[in-house]
């Protein structure tokens, strides 16, 4: 467990040996911990040392504060809020707009924390132009360390040129939800020999194109270890074992407020929903009995002050 007094340290790990992205606080030197600035170089060090890689998904202020006290190594602005949080069916209405307010809040509750923000459906499939242009926005505007876009092979320019542009590349690949129509709905990519190829060929074309990490959704787990034991760079593994190199939720999934669907691949860390929704009853009957707020929770003024206004 971290220490209370340390929030965002890490014990030294062997990538973090070259000293190379920290930074040091002689308090917390002293019980051999070190405050951990995550970047490129860092998340590439965990992999070639074998130590795992956590992200979770983020969508505001307040929830990037709790998590910046976590120890969480990346934080994930995914177009899932396009169902978490603006109560679409899927991630196809969500807009640059939508990407770039959620994106903005969480980047200013984070300060070690990699922040990646998703590309959203119709932003870079229309051209490499395009595709550099809405991921100088993404950078611009939110302040977000990289960019993350879905696809392999078909996105190897878009994701070469916005490289090129000096922008860090997050791939996905295996099931993309962009594409949810084109699969028939969520299901899971790599079961065939030719769909395992496709995938594999997807994640040597996104590898070769400059990604420096690819996220590899709903694929067998032996696929994704395979995968992840054949590429330089990390992969993060959404229901795709226990394989690769680091691994990301969505996360009212893994905090459990949402009930009436949980993905095989979840695990529920806490049932924070239940706990929300008995908070709110409770608040909800106290305020019609009466019995808060309580004189503890109000502002006094001067008795005599409140006489003469009487006369008023």
């Amino acid at each position: 467990a971290f220490p209370a007094a340390f929030p965002t340290y890490h014990r030294a790990g062997a990538a973090q040996a070259s000293g190379e992205g920290l930074y040091r606080d002689p308090a917390a030197a002293e019980k051999g911990w070190i405050k951990m600035k995550n970047t490129v170089l860092s998340l590439m060090k965990m992999k070639e040392s074998r130590e795992k890689i956590s992200m979770l998904t983020c969508y505001d202020y307040s929830t990037a504060r709790l998590m910046e006290s976590s120890g969480i190594n990346m934080i994930l602005v995914g177009d899932s809020l396009g169902n978490t949080m603006l109560g679409y069916p899927d991630t196809l209405s969500v807009t640059m707009e939508d990407m770039i307010h959620h994106g903005a809040a969480v980047v200013r509750g984070c300060n070690d924390i990699f922040v990646v923000v998703d590309m959203p459906f119709m932003s870079y499939q229309t051209s490499v132009y395009d595709a550099v242009v809405n991921a100088g926005r993404l950078i611009k505007e939110t302040g977000c360390n990289a960019v993350k876009l879905e696809g392999g092979a078909a996105v190897k320019d878009q994701i070469k040129a916005i490289t090129d542009a000096g922008i860090p590349v997050v791939a996905h690949i295996g099931m993309t939800p962009q594409s949810v129509n084109a699969f028939g709905g969520f299901k899971v990519q790599g079961k065939s020999e030719a769909q395992a190829a496709r995938i594999l060929q997807d994640a040597y074309d996104v590898q070769e194109a400059g990604a420096f990490m690819v996220v590899l959704e709903c694929v067998p787990a032996k696929l994704a270890a395979l995968i992840s034991e054949k590429l330089a760079i990390p992969t993060i593994g959404i229901g795709a074992g226990e394989g690769c190199d680091g691994q990301v939720l969505v996360y009212q999934d893994m905090l459990g407020m949402f009930q009436d669907y949980v993905p095989k691949f979840v695990k529920h860390f806490a049932n924070a929903g239940e706990m929300m929704v008995q908070a709110f009853k409770d608040y909800d009957q106290e305020v019609k009995a009466g019995t808060y707020p309580t004189e503890a929770h109000g502002f006094k003024i001067e008795e005599e002050i409140i006489e003469k206004l009487k006369e008023k």
